[in-house]
């Protein structure tokens, strides 16, 4: 049995400016950082519905002349995309996404402000430390996947190219550190194999799947907007808020029994 992983992020991992100013939720950095992770049991159906939804779009006439349909700016007409995809368009992919049944999304939300608290009080005590992007990154990808490298034979783990080989590489370092650590927990005869890679959205439909579930998470971290999410949650089989600790110390886990919502992120300081 194979299963096939789709990993993108929402957000930014950025804390200081490049004079080593700190930025969280200035203009163009946000104050939480998402690692999402799609599971779609049918990803070749996937990728042939998404393909028939954007053809559609791009021979509706209603839509002539929409910029983002221009095959020359590489937007929606080369791959969906939530930021940039017309309303219009948007309600159809949530739409189209909301209809399947073979489609599950785990996240994992960092508050920035709480991770600046740890990189002060490390820099504090070592002079020698440095904080890097990368670092929240995988941190949350080692979290993120610790349960959900052990039961299947292997898995296809696709992430959003993010940049170099070396980038690629370490990620599947992140992932082996994962598996082995569960593994010590529940031991197998055979180590399911991972086969990691990293793909662009217009080639991977369940990259373009992750990128709307983690934009509509995101607006209702970031704005206190819930419409989007509401119209997939059912799909949200887990979101791990680690740095919401008002009930748990570690976090706040929200699920189909403990839905996520605008309203009990309120609270939150």
């Amino acid at each position: 049995m194979s299963i096939h992983y789709f990993i993108d992020e929402a957000g930014d991992s950025t804390l200081f400016d490049r004079h080593g100013n700190v930025i969280i939720g200035n203009e163009g950095n946000s104050r939480f950082f998402i690692l999402g992770l799609l599971k779609a049991g049918d990803p070749y159906s996937l990728r042939r519905n998404m393909d028939h939804l954007r053809e559609a779009i791009i021979n509706d006439p209603y839509f002539e002349g929409v910029p983002s349909l221009d095959p020359n700016r590489e937007r929606t007409a080369i791959a969906f995309h939530a930021k940039d995809d017309p309303p219009e368009v948007r309600y159809k992919v949530f739409e189209l996404l909301r209809q399947r049944d073979d489609i599950s999304f785990i996240a994992i939300v960092c508050e920035k402000s709480k991770r600046l608290d740890y990189v002060l009080g490390r820099q504090e005590s070592d002079s020698t430390y440095h904080y890097h992007p990368d670092e929240m990154y995988d941190y949350l990808c080692r979290r993120l996947f610790k349960d959900r490298l052990h039961l299947a034979d292997e898995y296809q783990v696709i992430f959003a190219q993010r940049g170099s080989k070396k980038r690629t590489q370490a990620l599947e370092r992140q992932l082996d550190i994962a598996q082995e650590r569960r593994l010590q927990e529940i031991p197998k005869d055979e180590r399911p194999k991972i086969h990691v890679r990293s793909g662009l959205s217009k080639y991977n439909a369940g990259l373009q799947a992750v990128d709307y579930y983690l934009w509509a998470l995101q607006r209702c971290y970031e704005r206190g907007e819930d419409r989007f999410l509401r119209n997939i949650r059912n799909h949200c089989k887990l979101i791990m808020d680690i740095d919401d600790k008002r009930n748990n110390e570690y976090g706040e886990y929200y699920n189909n029994k403990n839905p996520i919502t605008a309203d009990c992120l309120r609270g939150r300081k």
